[in-house]
């Protein structure tokens, strides 16, 4: 028996043989080895002993390193796995995160060519790939929680390039392509079409071609300098209407181009570029993002500004914060502040609002006028047949009542001079409904709408009087439906008061002289007369 003390460190080796080493430390002075082997075993007995005994590495296959093209399309089709989920959730929800390009071309995404082509396609093939894995029976307990991915390498092995699939849901799909690809042929029997591209079409919506537009970031760069650089590779040539605003050919990718990459041109469409011109805020203004993100508008609403001033952006919905943070960082906006929190929760009596002189609204609603440049037909909400129903109508109540709350709110700010209502949205009882509605109460606040581009000849619907000032773009004609509404409060700088007659002119300055107060206090006495209207003379207008 061999005793070894509490600070030996032992190694030992357990064989038929039973050959044992022991090492100790510093309280052992060399290394003893005992043997108990009978002394007729040689080195030659432990040699065969050592041959016999198998390595642990060997008895464990590497794996081979994946190719470049392999690693590629495994990342690939997990990103747009995820990009899917997010999509169809929302779309069940009828509350998206975010269009399906904001979602891809986010900066968590690496490979965002191959993802918002898979994306994409997937979503063009889903119906068909529903029907094909269903009669398979291939979506079993374990990969029904993953059944995005396998929606996305379904299409790859009936539809798509078969580049290569490693990886476990890969794999496991391969090996059911002859079960997949039977299925497919009975459902083009079933549908009575010959070929797969004639069943693609029985359930594809045609794409809408429209311009490409971008906006040049001017805290970047200037506008002629951008529509050189864009020159040397596209058919470039400035918005008439919108003075930063770039068009391009349709389908224009620039998605990688260095000057999008570095915030120096953001893609947005001229519609959206439409709404915080027409605020029109000047440098130096204080400025409120209601529902900010993703954070297009805000940048252009700091960009307009020249940087100078303030931006609120408020934004309540936690997962589009950091979209709209990334914009605002990538734009260069340094006078943009973020704020999460609900915009109807905010008090216009603040202290820290009491300086907000214009207000951008443009609260969540159905996205019905941008269909084509998000890609909604592509979700099964807009699937061939569905039409809008109960579920539909139900949903544009709750999304037109929350829009009248929040342009309720806004207005009541004291010191905002303008307010912009907007939406991406077709449908009247999101548009003209709503601001008929808040017509007395902005009148009571002394709002009033205002023509935003009077150069634009396609207004509101005429549903009310005034309807001519509100400004609309065409789903057919503008490849997009937008709603713009500008209400200015009539008894600030913005416009001018009307003129008073002589007799409560009169009346106003034996007021004034009656209540004449010393040099010394005369900065406070204009602060107090600035807040009451009723007392005020407009120099321009006396006779």
């Amino acid at each position: 028996m061999y005793f070894l003390g509490p600070m030996e460190e032992r190694r030992v080796y357990t064989s038929s043989l039973l050959s044992k080493t022991v090492r100790s430390n510093a309280s052992c002075r060399g290394r003893v080895q005992v043997s108990l082997l009978p002394p007729s075993h040689s080195l030659a007995t432990m040699a065969r002993f050592k041959a016999k005994q198998p390595s642990g590495a060997a008895e464990k296959p590497k794996k081979p390193r994946m190719s470049s093209a392999e690693r590629s399309a495994y990342f690939a089709r997990r990103e747009a796995a995820k990009v899917l989920r997010s999509v169809l959730q929302g779309d069940a929800r009828r509350r998206a995160v975010g269009s399906i390009k904001s979602l891809v071309y986010s900066p968590s995404v690496k490979n965002k060519k191959a993802t918002f082509a898979l994306v994409c396609q997937t979503l063009k093939h889903l119906p068909i790939i529903k029907d094909v894995l269903e009669a398979a029976n291939v979506l079993n307990s374990r990969w029904k929680r993953q059944e995005e991915l396998v929606y996305i390498i379904t299409y790859d092995i009936l539809f798509g390039q078969e580049i290569s699939f490693v990886g476990d849901a890969e794999k496991f799909l391969v090996q059911r392509k002859v079960s997949l690809q039977s299925v497919l042929a009975q459902l083009l029997v079933r549908k009575k079409v010959k070929r797969i591209e004639d069943l693609i079409y029985l359930y594809q919506t045609p794409d809408v071609s429209k311009p490409r537009y971008v906006r040049v970031n001017t805290l970047k760069m200037g506008v002629d300098s951008a529509l050189i650089e864009l020159g040397k590779q596209y058919m470039v040539q400035k918005d008439d209407l919108v003075p930063d605003l770039l068009k391009l050919p349709p389908k224009c990718d620039l998605h990688d181009h260095p000057l999008v990459m570095n915030g120096s041109v953001l893609m947005q469409g001229k519609a959206s570029s439409m709404v915080a011109a027409a605020l029109g805020p000047e440098p130096g203004w204080e400025v409120l993002d209601a529902c900010a993100a993703p954070g297009n508008k805000t940048v252009h609403l700091a960009a307009l500004m020249r940087g100078k001033g303030r931006v609120i952006a408020c934004e309540l919905n936690k997962e589009r914060i950091k979209r709209l943070e990334d914009i605002v960082r990538l734009s260069g906006a340094h006078n943009v502040e973020v704020l999460h929190g609900d915009f109807l929760s905010l008090d216009p009596k603040d202290p820290l609002y009491s300086k907000v002189c214009a207000i951008l609204l443009d609260p969540s609603c159905s996205g019905s006028g941008t269909v084509a440049e998000r890609l909604d037909h592509l979700l099964p909400s807009y699937a061939a047949g569905q039409v809008a129903n109960t579920d539909e109508e139900e949903r544009l109540n709750k999304l037109a009542s929350f829009q009248k709350k929040a342009l309720a709110h806004a207005l009541c700010f004291p010191q905002v001079e303008r307010v912009v209502y907007s939406t991406c949205s077709i449908h009247q009882i999101e548009n003209e409904d709503v601001v008929k509605s808040i017509l007395p109460l902005a009148a009571s606040h002394g709002f009033q709408l205002a023509t935003p581009f009077p150069q634009w000849n396609r207004r509101g619907l005429p549903v009310f009087e005034g309807s001519e000032h509100l400004l609309r773009t065409d789903l057919v004609e503008d490849k997009e439906g937008f709603f713009i509404a500008l209400f200015v409060r009539k008894d600030r700088t913005v416009l001018k008061p009307d003129r008073p007659d002589s007799s409560q002119l009169s009346k106003r300055k034996r007021r004034l002289n009656k209540n004449k107060v010393p040099t010394l206090f005369g900065g406070m006495f204009k602060m107090w007369l600035y807040c009451r209207p009723n007392l005020r003379i407009d120099q321009k207008n006396t006779p």
